[in-house]
């Protein structure tokens, strides 16, 4: 008797973030288009997630995968050390477009925890190529900025590092500023800063995405940033979920007057076809690295660095953003959440909300833990029902495709308000 593709499965794959032993079946998806995805049984689910905020322009985007099949008849990979190509230049002249001003130079690399190591590693050495060795970064509390060792290291999340804590730099937290604890934050942050030989600090701008999507006040962060680079503390701002429109702009740093030395850049970078990561940076860190001593040069290196593929996929998901049908589906998907929000903030249920752009988020009024029971109830109630959501916690998010029908939106919601009758 022929195996199933989740039989299949059993066998040899090991997914991310799962314990199997508890949880050993995966669900074989085989089409995608749009907002959907469809299964090997024939039921069909709305991505209310843009399958980890990549596929931001739709599954299977004509535009891209035609812009991207043709480069695959052209180029489909050269070694990015020694060598260049067009779809590596027109990309970076077309994200330079679109950055915060001060940005000048782009460093490709596989996806979002590498772009974070590399940002951590051009700030270190940017002070020891200046002859000052500093070795602490300072990170917010509840931080996720992704799974390799620089990237775990920064990250506040110990669901994920408990292992691994031993083996991190040297990194301290403060917590995340708000109106509250905002006067003894600043004194906790300039504290360390002068106190000690601080490289960076490294943040989400405005949205903890791994951390239920907590939001927080860009002013209080901008008062942060002015400390850091009055200290002359290089500033990294992680743009891998919050990057390309999600919040309402291009990028999240435009709310703030400070912007970054660094960004870290990935996910929706390809419009979720292919991997791909950019840490881009300003013309004063870049110089740092400029000298006739080769070891002053930043040897860090990818196999697929700049992949012409990955480039074109980029590229054409660049020219989406800016389309007038995207700008018009950003801002009518913020306001139908927006109305949403009028109407499910008063459930007995739900404990509060919030959203930024496109990004919407419920804390629902009962205690969990972060991969609890209540979790799952929610995960299998929402597919059953034909949503793709993944809650975090007590914390119900939606950050769908920009190309989610309003029919398609308002199943969410029906689904998500359906759900609160389970808890």
């Amino acid at each position: 008797m022929k195996m199933t593709l989740q039989e299949r499965d059993k066998k040899h794959l090991w997914h991310p973030l799962t314990q199997h032993q508890l949880h050993p079946n995966h669900l074989a998806i085989t089409k995608a288009k749009g907002a959907l995805l469809f299964d090997d049984k024939g039921n069909t689910y709305i991505d209310g997630i843009a399958s980890w905020y990549t596929c931001m322009y739709g599954h299977c985007n004509a535009h891209i995968t035609r812009r991207v099949s043709d480069q695959m008849q052209q180029l489909d990979h050269v070694v990015f050390a020694g060598f260049t190509h067009e779809p590596a230049i027109k990309l970076s002249e077309e994200l330079i477009q679109i950055l915060p001003k001060n940005q000048q130079k782009i460093f490709f690399s596989d996806n979002g925890s590498t772009s974070v190591d590399i940002a951590l590693k051009m700030a270190l050495q940017y002070h020891f190529n200046h002859g000052e060795k500093r070795s602490k970064i300072i990170a917010l509390e509840g931080g996720f900025h992704g799974d390799t060792f620089g990237a775990m290291s920064v990250s506040g999340l110990s669901v994920y590092n408990g292992p691994f804590e031993d083996f991190f730099i040297d990194v301290s937290r403060i917590p995340v500023p708000t109106t509250e604890n905002f006067e003894a934050v600043t004194a906790q942050f300039t504290k360390l800063i002068t106190e000690n030989k601080v490289a960076a600090f490294v943040y989400e701008p405005l949205v903890q995405g791994a951390s239920a999507m907590n939001m927080f006040d860009g002013d209080l962060l901008d008062a942060l940033l002015a400390i850091a680079k009055k200290h002359h503390v290089l500033t990294i701002a992680d743009e891998v979920m919050t990057g390309f429109g999600k919040t309402g702009k291009n990028f999240a740093s435009e709310y703030l007057t400070n912007q970054p030395d660094i960004i870290c850049l990935s996910k929706s970078l390809t419009a979720g076809l292919v991997p791909m990561a950019i840490t881009s940076c300003t013309q004063k860190v870049y110089d740092a690295f400029l000298s006739d001593d080769i070891r002053k040069g930043f040897f860090h290196g990818h196999t697929y660095s700049a992949n012409p593929i990955s480039c074109t996929a980029a590229l054409a998901g660049i020219e989406l953003l800016q389309s007038e049908e995207m700008q018009q589906n950003i801002e009518r998907i913020t306001k139908s959440h927006q109305e949403f929000d009028v109407k499910i903030k008063k459930h007995p249920k739900v404990k509060a909300t919030r959203q930024l752009g496109i990004i919407y988020a419920l804390d629902l009024a009962i205690e969990t833990d972060r991969y609890g029971g209540l979790r799952y109830k929610l995960f299998d109630f929402f597919m059953e029902n034909g949503v793709c959501l993944r809650p975090l916690g007590n914390t119900i998010y939606i950050l769908a495709p920009y190309v989610i029908t309003d029919a398609q939106l308002q199943k969410v919601y029906q689904v998500i308000e359906e759900s609160l009758a389970i808890i």
